[in-house]
């Protein structure tokens, strides 16, 4: 199954939700507006269910994971809105057609992880639980979250770390500034809060970063020479990393770090083009696009009951 981790769809109840908001996270017809961004002009064909239905079989997929974006921040919404919104999410998204699948999302703002939540809609569909790296940056957060990373556990589904909220920016931003500053650094931290944090305490759980995890793997000279232990060489078979926004330079020097079985195929549609990068054999790309999917996502591979 050609799998493509990482795209974004968002379902007709949801835009109809998002449009009826009076303050951000909203859409103002179709220009988005967020809190720490300057307003986006989103393109209606990016949503169009049938138009990207086609173009996901264009581009050889057999599934395709949509995820509710994080930087929208309707996880840490106070609970009486970010419930409509998740609900509009989730069952728009678990009834689009072939080839899409879709990742949990839960509320965050509550006092206590809503765990019965994510249950149902892992049991009714889901192929993993999605959480933004900003509630993941340091041991506080892993263990805040440790309840809903159980169920993902004992369900045997993975989790996927995806860029969430980024602060505002000065006004002298570039508009690319988010993508390439906090994003980048929110993966970073929370590599590394895994690494120190969550992998002790969650030892099976299959996680994935975005967008190569902010590329944190390739510090792991510098983890050494500051003591951060000697098994550099040692490759975390349950970590893995999709390529969103990166090319062949990227994806090649990160799989001279962690191996090339960790490495799984994310475009990020329709915010990025997907990219296959020249790794020198076909084989490489069966891998990125499906051997290593398939062991990402565990024993249904995405597939509904």
């Amino acid at each position: 199954m050609p799998t493509d981790v990482h795209q974004h769809l968002w379902p007709p109840e949801f835009l109809a939700l998002l449009r009826a908001r009076s303050t951000p996270p909203l859409l103002d017809g179709w220009t988005l507006h967020l809190p720490g961004e300057p307003p986006y002009a989103v393109d209606p064909a990016d949503h169009d269910i049938a138009a990207r239905a086609r173009l996901a079989h264009a581009d050889g997929l057999d599934l395709a994971l949509v995820s509710l974006s994080s930087p929208l921040g309707i996880e840490y919404l106070p609970p009486r809105e970010a419930a409509p919104l998740l609900a509009a999410f989730h069952d728009g998204a678990l009834d689009l057609p072939a080839p899409f699948g879709v990742w949990a999302t839960p509320c965050l703002s509550a006092a206590e992880p809503d765990t019965w939540s994510l249950r149902r809609e892992l049991e009714r569909g889901c192929v993993g639980l999605q959480l933004p790296a900003t509630a993941l940056l340091d041991a506080a957060g892993w263990a805040r979250c440790a309840p809903l990373l159980d169920v993902a556990a004992a369900l045997d589904k993975p989790l996927f770390v995806h860029p969430g909220a980024a602060p505002p920016a000065e006004d002298t931003a570039p508009a690319w500034w988010p993508a390439l500053v906090p994003y980048v650094q929110q993966l970073h931290a929370s590599w590394f809060a895994f690494r120190a944090f969550g992998r002790p305490r969650h030892p099976g759980l299959r996680v994935c970063f975005a967008a190569l995890a902010g590329l944190a793997p390739l510090h792991g000279e510098r983890l050494v020479a500051r003591g951060g232990g000697r098994d550099r060489g040692r490759v975390d078979q349950g970590a893995f990393y999709e390529t969103s926004s990166y090319g062949t330079r990227a994806v090649d020097a990160l799989v001279r770090a962690v191996g090339i079985d960790v490495v799984v195929t994310g475009s990020d549609r329709p915010y990025a083009r997907p990219v296959l990068p020249d790794l020198g054999a076909d084989a490489a790309v069966h891998a990125l696009r499906t051997a290593n999917p398939a062991r990402l996502l565990g024993p249904t591979k995405g597939v509904r009951p």
